[in-house]
């Protein structure tokens, strides 16, 4: 225990208490009996910038899941991928997609500015003449980026077409159409608008008070920074604070204040924690400020790249312990895991028995192989 500010006495959290308490509430812990449209919300959706890493993080968090499942719900538009948090792609319920683009909007338009060339090119042209030619093309059928960018290129010659498309992705809420994000399917990422591909508009009346409380319930306890980290967003060191009287305070152990909800889940650190596989992009590991409670900074080292690219990984004990990939050779889908420290007899069983789950929903009716690279120096 530590005093507090306000002169109270908060608990202090660990990084096992931390972890545990992430993995429950991130279905990883044990996995769940929810349907899929009910987890997706739970999670607050899951980061899909390639088109298969949902269908993984669905499997490796509910007991009966197939690819079908998604698939289905895609086609017949009750879930849409759709830039949410921090800007990436997010795969969500067309009722999230719904009332959450609004909140977020600011993180968006902040995205203008990631394009050098964009925001000259906005002022020139106009937002409004902007959205209102794009928004009608889009209606009209749905577009690539660079269909997209050929068109406003028709309407404003000279003008860069790729700098417009940039800021109509910031401005308008767009999704990706299918086949764009089905299971074993192919095809350039195609989109229109999210009013335009659901028959509805945009839900104003969402608040941030129910996304911190939201992201508490997926992802704390939680500092503020975490919370920004995750969203994007900033400044809700404000809605934190309306929020503190209904809200629990621990501590970590570097004394930072970590916000909860009060009857949220908060496993005893020894809980056991099977061996899990996360996909690429999960965003248990991107949605901290302080990831330590999921995976340490020398592992973090180890799958940072130059492109922001984060490769499957492994959970050994609920932290991270090394990376997966799948490899298709000669008729054989053979999982390759790369550990980052050496491994028990028992851990190696165990990434062997998942690796070879993994195989069957992953690559089906193949000849399965796991292989385990040495410990890499």
């Amino acid at each position: 225990m530590v005093p507090t500010a306000r002169g109270t006495v908060a608990e202090v959290l660990g990084p096992r208490a931390l972890n545990r308490a992430l993995l429950d509430r991130q279905l990883l812990l044990r996995r769940s009996d929810l349907p899929v449209t009910a987890a997706i919300e739970h999670l607050v959706g899951l980061q899909a910038q390639a088109p298969n890493p949902p269908y993984v993080g669905l499997w490796t968090r509910l007991r009966q899941f197939e690819t079908n499942e998604l698939a289905s719900l895609i086609q017949d538009r009750q879930v849409v991928r759709i830039a949410l948090m921090r800007g990436t792609i997010h795969l969500v319920t067309a009722r999230d997609c719904l009332s959450l683009r609004p909140l977020l909007q600011p993180v968006l338009d902040r995205g203008i500015y990631a394009n050098g060339a964009t925001p000259a090119e906005v002022a020139a042209i106009g937002v409004d003449a902007l959205v209102t030619e794009a928004t009608a093309l889009l209606h009209h059928e749905p577009l690539t980026n660079q269909q997209l960018g050929a068109r406003l290129n028709d309407r404003w010659p000279g003008h860069d077409p790729a700098a417009l498309t940039h800021a109509v992705r910031c401005l308008l809420p767009l999704v990706q159409v299918p086949p764009r994000g089905i299971w074993g399917a192919s095809g350039r990422a195609t989109h229109t608008t999210a009013e335009t591909w659901l028959g509805r508009p945009l839900t104003r009346t969402g608040s941030l008070d129910d996304l911190v409380r939201r992201y508490l319930a997926g992802f704390g306890p939680a500092t503020v920074m975490d919370i920004q980290a995750w969203s994007g967003l900033t400044g809700l060191g404000e809605v934190v604070d309306r929020l503190r009287p209904g809200l629990r305070c621990f501590r970590d152990e570097d004394r930072r204040e970590l916000l909860d909800l009060p009857d949220a889940p908060r496993p005893d650190p020894s809980t056991p924690a099977d061996v899990r596989f996360l996909p690429e992009f999960d965003n248990v590991l991107l949605s901290h400020m302080d990831r330590s409670r999921i995976i340490s900074d020398e592992s973090r080292a180890r799958i940072l790249t130059v492109n922001g690219l984060v490769p499957g990984t492994v959970l050994v004990d609920g932290f991270v312990s090394g990376t997966w990939k799948i490899d298709r050779r000669a008729g054989v889908g053979r999982l390759v895991v790369q550990p980052f420290q050496r491994l028990t007899k028992k851990n190696v069983s165990a990434i062997a028995d998942e690796g070879l789950r993994l195989l069957s929903f992953a690559v089906g009716e193949e000849a399965h192989d796991v292989r385990i690279e040495p410990v890499a120096p």
